[in-house]
């Protein structure tokens, strides 16, 4: 495994919207459309966090090595995408925006996590599960395109305490 990368994540902005689109099409086989990432800049209940890392592989300011779509809506986190560039994988990116998201959620008062996953993603399962996430269910043939089952998982996140006396 390669070294972890010293990372900053931040808040996606319009201009990052193609590095963005290049990793979700390396990532996945049926990736989401430009279009429907753009729309998710513009719902108060969604965040794209971006892992990039200073002076990445073109040596030259920072790159763009993962994102994470999430809504944050009552109590509940739902995870509905994290892809990592194909370059950047196995080095702790994936494993550090879902550490995140996880954070935000509770800071913002949520309980849970909950995400789909497909049921032959093993990489993707292996690290929901060394975070502490459980299998709650299966929907079958979520994803339509190959009829593949999605397993349901989530993580129950402590309540935020202590503070400032």
């Amino acid at each position: 495994m390669a070294r972890s990368p010293a990372l900053r994540l931040r808040p996606m902005a319009p201009s990052d919207l193609d590095r963005v689109v290049a990793i979700n099409e390396e990532s996945f086989l049926h990736p989401w459309a430009a279009d429907l990432l753009r729309r998710e800049l513009l719902h108060d209940w969604s965040t794209i966090l971006l892992a990039e890392e200073e002076g990445g592989a073109r040596g030259a300011g920072a790159e763009i090595l993962g994102f994470i779509v999430f809504w944050l809506v009552h109590d509940e986190l739902h995870v509905l995408n994290v892809a990592v560039g194909a370059r950047h994988r196995r080095r702790g990116v994936a494993r550090r925006l879902m550490e995140e998201a996880a954070a935000r959620g509770r800071a913002a008062g949520a309980r849970m996590v909950t995400l789909e996953v497909r049921r032959g993603n093993e990489a993707a399962l292996s690290l929901y599960r060394a975070l502490g996430y459980r299998e709650v269910g299966v929907r079958p043939r979520y994803y339509a395109e190959e009829g593949e089952d999605a397993v349901v998982m989530e993580l129950s996140l402590p309540a935020v305490t202590g503070g400032a006396g």
